[in-house]
């Protein structure tokens, strides 16, 4: 069986990993929100092996990450828990980082409700809060290709959408973090990152 792949993982990989590694420096956990292929847990944990990275992602996507995992033989990745966002139990353990890619533009309003609502309970004291994606600023988009990306997102699903930033800040506020950083990256995405208070 093939494994499962995304070119855009190798596109953005290089890109991420030089904003996330400095953040991780002194992280030993981390919990991946949206495992989807797995390309990104076995290439950033190869990359930081000080770091314990468990994956996580929606039930179907867990055969094609273990292949990865599987075909890398990393110490240091975990196999994926379930997490559907609204619908699973969250794990009752607790990381220094949570990290998520190519996620919130995918998912519903009430998905991302759902993960503020819950994300504080899986992270430690002044643990991180990582998101990469697109995002809009002041209600309008940052670019051409993001407007032409949202109407194709909308037309596979209509719930899905780029993610106005002030929204997401405030339910990062009410869930008890604080923004550390806001980092433009390629292909008009962010980086951004909370911190627990």
């Amino acid at each position: 069986m093939n494994k499962p792949y995304s070119e855009s993982c190798d596109q953005n990989r290089d890109p991420i990993f030089h904003v996330i590694q400095p953040l991780l420096e002194k992280c030993s956990s981390l919990l991946e929100i949206g495992s989807g292929t797995g390309q990104h847990a076995v290439y950033f944990a190869e990359k930081m092996p000080h770091i314990t990275w468990q994956t996580s992602d929606r039930s179907q996507y867990h055969t094609g990450i273990q292949q990865w995992l599987d075909d890398a033989r990393l110490s240091n990745v975990k196999p994926p828990l379930a997490l559907d966002v609204r619908k699973d139990q969250w794990t009752g353990e607790s990381f220094d980082a949570v990290f998520t890619a190519n996620s919130l533009h995918i998912m519903h309003k009430e998905d991302v409700q759902a993960l503020f609502d819950n994300i504080a309970s899986v992270m430690a004291p002044r643990g991180l809060f990582i998101v990469y994606g697109p995002f809009n600023y002041g209600g309008q988009y940052t670019s051409e290709s993001n407007a032409r990306f949202d109407i194709w997102l909308k037309n596979q699903d209509a719930k899905s959408c780029i993610k106005d930033f002030d929204w997401v800040n405030t339910l990062a506020k009410q869930a008890g973090l604080q923004l550390k950083q806001d980092v433009a990256m390629p292909a008009n995405n962010r980086i951004l990152c909370w911190q627990k208070v």
